[in-house]
């Protein structure tokens, strides 16, 4: 699924398993290096089924690109396979995660306020 400009300030990227993943991310990134001032981004996992140490590291320079440029990062919707590496990884104290991708919006957009 292509990123979804839902504002100027806020973007949403539904990813799907590999290797729509790895190519979804890289693209984003490509994308981001274009801007002067970053979006708030919400990263929807509903779809994904499986991630490996490849996709969890280019999830966490993703994160790094966004704290580096003052940009809110909310992770929403993991399966359980997914939450449960996650908490093995403590990747669960790293990321912010929200339950779905309309609650992210609501706290993003007060964040702006």
């Amino acid at each position: 699924m292509p990123i979804q400009h839902w504002s100027d300030t806020i973007w949403i990227l539904a990813l799907e398993d590999d290797p729509d993943f790895t190519e979804e991310v890289q693209s984003l990134q490509v994308e981001l290096t274009r801007l002067i001032k970053l979006p708030n981004l919400i990263i929807d996992l509903s779809e994904l089924t499986t991630i490996n140490s490849s996709n969890l590291s280019l999830l966490l320079r993703l994160r790094k690109q966004l704290i580096d440029a003052d940009a809110k990062l909310r992770v929403v919707s993991p399966i359980d396979a997914i939450w449960a590496v996650m908490i093995s990884t403590s990747l669960d104290k790293v990321f912010n995660f929200t339950e779905n991708s309309a609650l992210a919006l609501a706290e993003l957009q007060l964040l702006e306020q």
